[in-house]
């Protein structure tokens, strides 16, 4: 059984109590976008094997959409954080990478990283 923690509230929640909600850190498409890039956020995902990231509602507790890290492969969580957040957090990415050295985080890190 699969068990996160809320950032909001702290209740460790089995994922019944839970509701999925895809992928996390998709980027909309605009009016501007193409129907290229429109077809590929509707349709286009990872869904890889190992490091994966995800959108959960606390659907039986406060309610609240939260993000979580965790492996697709082991089912190891690796953490939760607030949905406000643009990536997962330092811990969140040391954790995974002790578990899967060979992975590498898709966005920008430490000094690459861009403020603004």
């Amino acid at each position: 059984m699969l068990i996160l923690t809320c950032p909001y509230c702290g209740v460790k929640a089995e994922e019944t109590e839970l509701s999925p909600g895809g992928e996390a850190h998709l980027k909309r498409v605009g009016p501007g976008g193409t129907a290229e890039e429109f077809e590929a956020y509707l349709f286009a995902r990872k869904n890889i094997k190992g490091v994966h990231f995800e959108r959960w509602r606390h659907a039986y507790g406060c309610g609240k959409w939260f993000l979580a890290a965790r492996d697709t492969h082991t089912m190891q969580v690796y953490g939760t954080y607030k949905a406000q957040t643009a990536h997962a957090t330092d811990e969140i990415v040391a954790n995974a990478r002790q578990a899967r050295a060979e992975w590498v985080p898709d966005w920008p890190q430490g000094s690459e990283a861009v403020v603004g």
